[in-house]
């Protein structure tokens, strides 16, 4: 499959789509050379997708997981009525589906919520590098692990705060995500993710949502964009959403 121009961007910058997940793991665990190496290796079947075609449906039985390259994705549940509730966000470097590699059958959605590219990665080839390099065994379990200290969080941010908030939070938290990474600007990040989906995560309206956005610009916390969002207090965003980015367990813990 032909390489999109997001990926072709991404080479042209020297970040390679196997360096975003390598970035990754190293920021939540030592990777040697040697594993580095053979994370490089690893074969990956790079596609583009935009909003509305999910990438793995719940009930599925994928034989593949996905690394998120460009773009954002979120792992989504829905009522018997078709309510949606969007339980996670993730932003490139991130294995989504990890535990399909374990679980035989999908319990959630996975799908973009931008327009986005990822890469397949086949669960033998996955399985082959544990096998042989048995810390990175370790690592993805310790992502797996931290993936659901996210959902813990995620459960106190809607449970018990308010919307102006659960925004704040879930700002900080994108900001040390993607800065782990590489992918923040300054006090910048790309994150072209509709008002919509949004509100679909913390469970309000959009005009509430579009309210929300507008209460952190006047009270000069954010600028927000359709493709960008600019921290402009960073202290202070971190005390409207009560952030302790303990949760994240990461090696660095503050934006520059």
């Amino acid at each position: 499959m032909a390489q999109s121009s997001d990926v072709n961007l991404l080479m042209t910058r020297s970040i390679s789509p196997n360096d975003l997940l390598i970035r990754r793991l190293q920021s939540i665990h030592p990777v040697s050379n040697e594993e580095i190496r053979a994370l490089r290796d690893l074969p990956l079947e790079i596609a583009s997708l935009e909003p509305g075609h999910d990438i793995v449906r719940m009930g599925e039985r994928p034989t593949q997981c996905c690394v998120v390259i460009e773009g954002f994705t979120c792992i989504y549940k829905l009522t018997s009525d078709g309510g949606r509730q969007i339980m996670a966000i993730h932003v490139p470097g991130d294995i989504p589906d990890i535990q399909s590699l374990h679980l035989g059958v999908m319990d959630f959605g996975l799908a973009p919520i931008s327009s986005c590219t990822v890469g397949y990665i086949p669960h033998e080839k996955i399985q082959q590098v544990c096998d042989t390099y048995p810390r990175l065994g370790v690592a993805l379990w310790r992502e797996t692990l931290i993936d659901a200290a996210i959902y813990r969080d995620w459960m106190l941010n809607i449970g018990q705060r308010e919307a102006f908030g659960r925004v704040a939070h879930l700002v900080c938290e994108l900001m040390m995500r993607l800065k782990a990474v590489g992918l923040t600007e300054g006090s910048s990040f790309k994150f072209p993710v509709t008002q919509a989906n949004l509100a679909d995560a913390f469970g309000i309206s959009s005009v509430h949502m579009s309210r929300v956005y507008g209460m952190l610009a006047k009270q000069g916390l954010l600028l927000v964009t359709r493709t960008h969002i600019t921290v402009l207090d960073w202290d202070e965003l971190q005390e409207a959403g009560d952030f302790d980015p303990t949760y994240l367990h990461l090696e660095r813990n503050a934006p520059a």
